[in-house]
């Protein structure tokens, strides 16, 4: 197995398919959630996935902050059907969560995470910072992690 991380440049245009099409495939159909999934924000990410045998079984994105004084964020996680329950999402964050601590050199990390995930990303040393609200039908939280609540 291995990680990788590109920037939107680095993509060649089968990883762009690649990640594009596992997105919709979750996010829209699984969920039942047609929404636009392609948001005008992937040119600015950094893209971080992990591949078995050349299949991409686990993916996020970094989202820089769209102001000045804003927050890094980690997005779109997901892991694929047969490789759910096997610790790859840990891992997936993990990996996240240093890059932007260690590397990015970020303060403080922001999610807008499914409610039913919230304990899962609490286990990190994510604090919820809002209430459940809806988000293009399901429910979801805002949380934010700094580097001293890093657990």
């Amino acid at each position: 197995m291995e990680w990788i991380k590109k920037t939107y440049e680095e993509l060649t245009k089968d990883e762009l398919y690649t990640l594009l099409k596992k997105r919709v495939e979750i996010f829209v159909v699984e969920q039942e959630c047609p929404y636009p999934e392609i948001d005008g924000r992937d040119e600015e990410c950094l893209h971080i996935w992990l591949e078995e045998a050349g299949e991409m079984i686990a993916y996020c994105r970094l989202v820089p902050p769209e102001e000045e004084e804003g927050t890094y964020s980690i997005g779109r996680v997901l892991i694929t059907d047969p490789y759910r329950l096997k610790g790859y999402a840990r891992q997936m964050m993990n990996y996240a969560i240093d890059v932007l601590f260690e590397e990015v050199g970020v303060d403080t990390i922001a999610l807008h995470g499914q409610e039913h995930l919230r304990h899962f990303y609490g286990s990190f040393g994510f604090k919820e910072v809002s209430d459940v609200y809806l988000e293009d039908g399901i429910p979801h939280v805002d949380m934010v992690m700094s580097t001293s609540e890093r657990l």
